[in-house]
């Protein structure tokens, strides 16, 4: 008879279909933590900004997508991706509103020149509306390698606010608040388990909470600190080169 000080066999059990669990990225779901509360006051702050543009940067993981998530959804703003940036360059789209967010660019523009020419023709399209602009990136877009005087200027010019990577007490609460977006219980020492072997991210936060919901239904138990084990060798297994 199998307890929950077994050692699981996640490769025997069936793993249930993937029902596309849908993030929370709503504001209220955002937590507020001394890494990213200037970020959030920022956000908040809108449409009161001093300028037309605001960049959010920090370490993978940090919040940047969740936080501009948010916006987006408050401001209406259109997701500009590099595709929408290069037809932009050469006048085959045209964004309309009056607000945008453009992310993971900032690998790409020192060697896009159709990206340069997009971005900086948004941004003049965006000032010439009276609206906003939000990037992000890993690092403050004064930074970027960005060969195209006009818009390394604007990018130099713009407010940039970082966002740091998240402790043990944010990630707490975000491991807690997964579980129950999940309707999954998971005491203490399964919180403290996993942060005493997760990375610090958010994005691994939701990788482990999503591996132990499908491996709880596969096995058909409960969440457990044997489970939780289980479900890290096995992620670690795959990250492993």
């Amino acid at each position: 008879m199998k307890t929950d000080d077994a050692k699981y066999n996640l490769a025997d059990a069936q793993m249930p279909l993937d029902l596309g669990h849908r993030p929370a990225l709503g504001r209220a779901d955002y937590l507020v933590a001394p890494s990213n509360e200037t970020a959030v006051a920022w956000i908040d702050r809108w449409p009161d900004w001093p300028g037309a543009v605001l960049a959010l940067y920090g370490p993978a993981g940090s919040g940047k997508s969740h936080l501009a998530a948010v916006w987006r959804a408050a401001s209406g703003a259109l997701k500009v991706d590099s595709n929408m940036l290069a037809k932009l360059a050469e006048a085959a789209f045209a964004p309309t509103g009056r607000a945008a967010v453009v992310e993971d660019v900032e690998g790409h523009l020192a060697t896009r020149p159709d990206l340069q020419r997009g971005l900086l023709h948004l941004h003049n399209l965006i000032r010439e509306r009276g609206g906003h602009l939000l990037l992000t990136g890993r690092q403050a877009p004064a930074r970027w390698s960005c060969p195209l005087a006009d818009l390394a200027s604007r990018l130099a010019a713009a407010p940039a606010v970082r966002l740091g990577a998240p402790d043990d007490g944010l990630i707490h609460a975000v491991l807690v608040k997964l579980f129950a977006d999940r309707q999954l219980k998971a005491n203490a020492e399964v919180i403290a388990f996993l942060l005493s072997r997760m990375e610090r991210s958010f994005a691994a936060a939701r990788a482990i909470v999503e591996a132990l919901d499908a491996a709880s239904l596969a096995a058909r138990r409960p969440v457990s600190v044997p489970l939780a084990r289980a479900v890290l060798d096995r992620l670690n297994d795959h990250e492993a080169p």
